[in-house]
C-alpha cells in the first residue's frame, strides 16, 4: 500500500459516504425531473420567493449529483494524506469538512445559476423547463463554452482538478478548518473549470435528465481519464461548430 492510500476499511467508508451523497442528490433531481409540477418550472408567471428557494435547492442537488463523482479521486486522496499525517486518527471528520467546503462553493454557484435562470425566465429566453427558446442564446452559449475549452484558464483549472496529490501538497492546511479551506479552494478550481459547461444546461433543458447526465459524464471523463485534456479540446471544437451552426441558421 502506498503511503497516501487509505486502508481498505477507511476507503470503503469514504466511498460509501460519497456514493450516498451522490445517490440522494440524483434521486431528488430525478423525482423533480419526472414531476415538474412539484416546482415552479411549469409556468411562465413571475416566480415567488418560495419558487426561487425551490429552484435553488434543485440547482444545489443537481450540482452535487454531477460533481461529487468527478471530485471523488481528490477526496479520497485528501483522506489518504490526512491518514498518513495523523496515523492514529480516522480521516472522516476532516474529509467531511473538505467535502463541505467543496459543496459550499457549488452552492454559491447554484445561487448565481438560480438568479440567471430567473432573469432568463423573466425575459422569456428560456421555457418553463429551463430550455432555451432563443437561437441566439443557445448558439452563443454553445460557442462560448467551446471557445472556453481552449483557454489558459480552463487548462489551468483542469490541471489542478486532475492532479490530486499536486493540489494537496501545495495547498495543505492542518485541522478541520484547514480541510474546509482546502475544499473551498478545490471547489473554486472546479467551478473555474466547469462553469460554462453548466451554462449548456440552458441549451437543451435544465430539467432534461439525460442532458444533465451527459454533461456529468463528460466532466468525469475530462477530469479522471488520461485522455481528458484532449477530450476537452475536441469537445470544444464540436461545441463551437454546433453553436456556429445554430447562429448561422438565424441569418439564413
Amino acid at each position: 500500500m502506498t503511503p497516501y492510500r487509505l486502508p481498505a476499511r477507511n476507503r470503503t467508508v469514504v466511498i460509501l459516504g460519497l456514493t450516498l451523497i451522490a445517490a440522494i442528490s440524483w434521486i431528488y433531481f430525478w423525482r423533480l425531473a419526472r414531476d415538474p409540477l412539484a416546482m415552479c418550472m411549469v409556468n411562465m408567471n413571475p416566480w415567488s420567493r418560495a419558487d426561487l428557494i425551490a429552484l435553488f435547492a434543485m440547482w444545489v442537488a443537481m450540482m452535487v449529483a454531477m460533481m461529487i463523482p468527478s471530485a471523488s479521486p481528490m477526496i479520497l486522496a485528501f483522506a489518504g494524506v490526512y491518514r498518513s499525517r495523523r496515523e492514529k486518527s480516522l480521516p472522516y471528520v476532516p474529509t467531511s469538512a473538505f467535502v463541505l467546503g467543496y459543496v459550499a462553493v457549488w452552492g454559491g454557484f447554484s445561487a448565481l445559476a438560480t438568479v440567471a435562470q430567473e432573469a432568463l425566465h423573466s425575459a422569456a429566453l428560456v421555457s418553463s423547463m429551463g430550455t432555451s427558446v432563443s437561437g441566439m442564446l443557445g448558439g452563443t452559449l454553445l460557442a462560448s463554452a467551446g471557445v472556453f475549452q481552449w483557454t489558459p484558464l480552463k487548462n489551468a483549472c483542469l490541471r489542478r482538478c486532475r492532479s490530486p496529490l499536486g493540489f494537496l501538497l501545495t495547498e495543505w492546511r492542518e485541522g478541520a478548518w484547514g480541510a474546509l479551506q482546502m475544499g473551498l479552494r478545490h471547489g473554486a478550481y472546479c467551478v473555474g473549470c466547469c462553469w460554462l459547461l453548466m451554462g449548456l444546461l440552458f441549451v437543451v433543458g435544465v430539467m432534461n435528465l439525460w442532458w444533465v447526465a451527459t454533461i456529468a459524464a463528460f466532466v468525469l471523463i475530462e477530469k479522471v481519464t488520461a485522455a481528458g485534456p484532449w477530450v476537452a479540446r475536441a469537445t470544444g471544437l464540436v461545441l463551437v461548430l454546433w453553436g456556429g451552426w445554430m447562429l448561422a441558421r438565424l441569418f439564413v
